[in-house]
Order: structure tokens, then C-alpha cells, then sequence
């Protein structure tokens, strides 16, 4: 059980561990952090799947896993995944087994969008390993980078207070009763004020990545 000292924690800060928390928790469904020593050799040259990864040399050297960890990770993909892809439904699915004292549907909604880089609908297993290399193994820099995209909905490469008020609300609806403190009905619109108090230094109503990365540094 995730308790979150919502009244004393930063906001970029409850944000990020969330965001780190939810994707652990979706690894250990798909059965990807059993790093058991099962030899997986031609794991990849025998899978029967509609969508098939690119070379292990190359998401080897484009993220900071060994090529035994992807093989571990794909075998345990391919057993959850058969087709070789997740859709948003399936995310969700898989979200609400973790999360039954609350709504998760809408942050992962949101969640799965951020791992859909190219925005096709789907998230394959290049797309899952690049996301989970930089929430797992990711630079400070790179894991901001990471959760802007989360909170910029639009994508268009700014943060508004609509956008974070989304975001803020679908995390409580996903903890649901499980947060200490109890959360007071517009806790989620005080959390966005104290966001923007701290983040956006021009005083012009968004958050651009500049402004976040700065903020979140100090």
C-alpha cells in the first residue's frame, strides 16, 4: 500500500514517485522483475508475434538495459502481450488490478500516452523499454523530461493549470482512500495553485520545461 504525505511532500516530488510507483507496480504484473538466471537464448528469433522488437544490440545501446535484461523483459512482454503490443484498454485492465480502492482509468489514460511516444494507439515493447530505462535507470534531468511530457497533455510544450488539475485529480482518484493525511475535497486545485506559485517565474499562466526542470533542481 502507497502512503503519501500529500500535505507535506512538493508536488513535483509526488508526482515523480507516482509515476516510478505505477510503473514498477506494471512491471511486476507483467512478470519483468523476476530476474530469475533462466538461460532465454532464441527468445527472441522464435516469439510467433504480429509485432516484432528491433535487434537487441539496438535497444541495448539506445537504453540502460543489458542485453540479458531485455531478453528477461521480453520473454515476460511476450507471455503477458502475445501480440506483441499493449493497447490503452489492456493498460487500464492492468492499472485497475493494482488500484481497486480507486479510479485508475484516467491516469492511465494519461500514463499510457507518455509511453505511446509516437502516438499509434499502442505502446510496443521498444516503446515500454525506452520509458522504463528512463524512469528506472534515467539521469534527474531525463526523468523531468519525462514526467513534463506526463503533465503536458496537449503536448504542445506547455504546462496550464487545467492540464496539472487533470493530472492532480486522476492521481486521487486512482489512490482513492489510501493516502494519509485524508485529502480535502480541493486539495487537487490547492496543489496546482502551490505548483504554479513555485514553477512558473514569469508569472504568464503556464510552466514551460525550462521552468519545471529549474524549479524542480533547487
Amino acid at each position: 500500500m502507497l502512503t503519501l504525505e500529500w500535505e507535506s511532500e512538493g508536488l513535483q516530488t509526488v508526482g515523480i514517485v507516482v509515476i516510478i510507483f505505477a510503473s514498477l507496480k506494471l512491471l511486476h504484473l507483467l512478470g519483468l522483475i523476476d530476474f530469475s538466471e533462466d538461460i532465454v537464448e532464441d527468445e527472441m528469433e522464435m516469439a510467433t508475434v504480429r509485432h516484432r522488437p528491433e535487434a537487441l544490440e539496438l535497444l541495448e545501446a539506445q537504453s540502460k538495459f543489458t542485453k540479458k535484461e531485455l531478453q528477461i523483459l521480453y520473454r515476460g512482454f511476450k507471455n503477458e502481450c502475445p501480440s506483441g503490443v499493449v493497447n490503452e484498454e489492456t493498460f487500464k485492465e492492468i492499472y485497475s488490478q493494482f488500484f481497486p480502492q480507486g479510479d485508475s482509468t484516467t491516469y492511465a489514460h494519461f500514463l499510457f500516452n507518455a509511453f505511446d511516444t509516437d502516438h499509434n494507439g499502442s505502446v510496443s515493447f521498444e516503446d515500454f523499454v525506452m520509458g522504463l530505462s528512463v524512469l528506472l535507470r534515467g539521469t534527474v534531468q531525463e526523468k523531468l523530461n519525462w514526467a513534463f511530457n506526463l503533465y503536458d497533455i496537449n503536448k504542445d510544450g506547455y504546462i496550464t493549470k487545467e492540464e496539472m488539475l487533470d493530472i492532480m485529480k486522476a492521481i486521487y482518484d486512482m489512490m482513492g482512500k489510501c493516502t494519509y493525511p485524508v485529502l480535502k475535497e480541493d486539495a487537487p486545485r490547492q496543489h496546482v495553485e502551490t505548483f504554479f506559485q513555485k514553477m512558473d517565474k514569469n508569472k504568464d499562466g503556464v510552466v514551460t520545461i525550462d521552468e519545471f526542470i529549474e524549479s524542480c533542481q533547487k
